[in-house]
């Protein structure tokens, strides 16, 4: 019987390393250390032969880390490992996806994150610090061991490549894995990184707030009103903005003259909107971090769903105030009873924070140990994001320039104009992330201008669109106002 060692994050493996592929079911038998195989077997992905593995990793007497590995068989397998985030609180093993890389040769892993919920709930985290360690970074590298492991195991061979993927809060771990984990992976791919996750935790409660003050609250027709205002103002004749540092739109411009009421906004209308635009200020008013751009106010997936809620009783069901009264509960206060609503969420809350944000964020900008492996970082974010500030992406990419200069030949970021949280939105957003970074790993092909497909988006109004490099990563000088410019055809009207 074949036995497997995990030493200082390297595999060894009693047999020789020209031998041929392992039995899936001799996987059960391996030896991994603070992990136990729980199932392995036969499986099958896109009609061709896999490995289906299940593996339980307890790195501390509170962790229980659920893994899913799936590994192509024979000729299926294209030498490569892809580990996939999750999103939202985790707390389910993103089994789809997993099995769909393996599909097209990958192995393929995830995990849950060392808990089981909704996605939407922390009250797992009460009284329990080593699964919040699980949640932001832990299960993470007891993933990535314990998958390469097995991999190296079951194929006798090592691993040709490896590439981390995630949106959202898997984007935040695939900044994590740039920043903790620098030699875990060739390339990494960051959609959407909620990398300033407790920052932008108190950002949304200040938006609560205001949006919760006497007839400030925000309906679907006052979002259409926004929306069409904005586009009026900032789209070029177009159904989505281009360039989001071009548009200086002031929801003021729609406050009700003396006497109307109707087709306009009240003065509580237009500052929580207003909130919503700019951000939480800081001591001296300026935003602490940049928020959420205008142009896709009422859209499906937009406002509605990540802010608002679809009506004032209901607010606390959008995902964003759900997830963001959640993580200050469990995460930052350790009070079920917090009230989001009466948060004080002024310099008191970013000492409060503070603690919380060494465990969760990941905004650390010097990614040189990153580089030293010859890690390739694509970053992406949507433009209209509703749940993830994108000009935070903006922000991190000035902040690594700053720190380490011209980043261009390590790292790329694309802003999608149109685009809502992850995917969606009226810009068409569908890009092939994965080959884009093997190829730039692998063949040394850099990505440059390229083409998003509307695809199976109902949303997208155009067939395509061309996306270029965010400005400031080419230059490498921090320039985090710099202007979105992408020379190229116009994007094609659907039909």
């Amino acid at each position: 019987m074949k036995t497997l060692l995990l030493a200082a994050g390297f595999v060894l493996a009693a047999a020789s390393a020209a031998h041929a592929e392992t039995a899936c079911a001799d996987l059960a038998k391996a030896r991994l250390p603070h992990a136990e195989v729980t199932q392995a077997i036969e499986a099958e992905a896109g009609g061709k032969p896999a490995c289906k593995v299940l593996v339980t990793s307890r790195p501390t007497p509170d962790s229980d880390i659920r893994i899913e590995l799936w590994i192509p068989r024979g000729e299926a397998w294209n030498g490569k490992y892809v580990q996939l985030g999750n999103g939202g609180l985790a707390g389910a093993i993103p089994s789809p996806q997993i099995r769909a890389r393996a599909a097209v040769g990958y192995a393929s892993a995830g995990t849950d994150d060392g808990h089981e919920a909704d996605g939407r709930s922390a009250a797992w985290a009460l009284g329990h610090p080593e699964k919040i360690k699980d949640y932001a970074w832990r299960s993470l590298k007891a993933t990535t061991d314990a998958a390469k492991a097995l991999i190296t195991f079951e194929k006798g061979t090592p691993l040709a490549r490896s590439y981390f993927v995630g949106c959202s809060a898997g984007g935040r771990e695939a900044m994590m894995e740039a920043q903790r984990f620098p030699n875990d992976f060739d390339g990494i791919v960051a959609g959407a990184p909620a990398g300033y996750n407790t920052l932008a935790t108190g950002a949304r409660a200040y938006i609560e707030q205001m949006l919760a003050k006497p007839g400030a609250y925000l309906g679907k027709p006052e979002l259409e009103l926004l929306q069409s205002a904005a586009l009026k103002a900032c789209g070029d004749g177009g159904a989505f903005i281009r360039d989001q540092h071009a548009c200086h739109f002031d929801p003021g411009a729609l406050q009700c003259k003396a006497g109307k009421s109707g087709g306009c906004l009240n003065p509580a209308q237009v500052a929580a909107a207003r909130a919503i635009y700019a951000g939480r200020p800081g001591p001296n008013g300026k935003p602490l971090l940049p928020a959420y751009t205008p142009g896709a106010e009422a859209m499906e997936g937009g406002y509605q769903a990540w802010i608002t809620g679809t009506s004032q009783d209901k607010v606390a069901s959008a995902s964003g105030y759900a997830i963001g009264s959640q993580v200050m509960k469990y995460f930052i206060y350790g009070d079920p009873g917090l009230d989001f609503l009466k948060v004080d969420v002024g310099p008191k809350y970013d000492r409060d924070r503070r603690k919380a944000a060494v465990t969760l964020d990941a905004v650390d900008p010097d990614l040189r140990p990153f580089t030293r492996h010859g890690g390739k970082l694509i970053q992406y974010h949507g433009w209209n994001d509703p749940a993830v500030p994108p000009l935070g992406s903006v922000r991190y990419a000035g902040a690594m320039a700053a720190k380490m200069g011209d980043t261009s030949g390590f790292y790329r970021l694309y802003l999608i104009p149109g685009m809502l949280h992850c995917r969606g939105g009226a810009g068409p957003n569908e890009v092939d992330w994965l080959t884009l970074i093997d190829d730039w790993v692998s063949h040394d092909k850099p990505p440059a201008a390229l083409v998003a497909a509307a695809g199976s988006n109902a949303q997208a109004t155009a067939k395509s669109q061309l996306l270029c490099p965010y400005p400031a990563v080419a230059r490498g000088k921090g320039d985090a106002a710099a202007g979105y410019r992408c020379e190229g055809p116009k994007p094609g009207r659907k039909g």
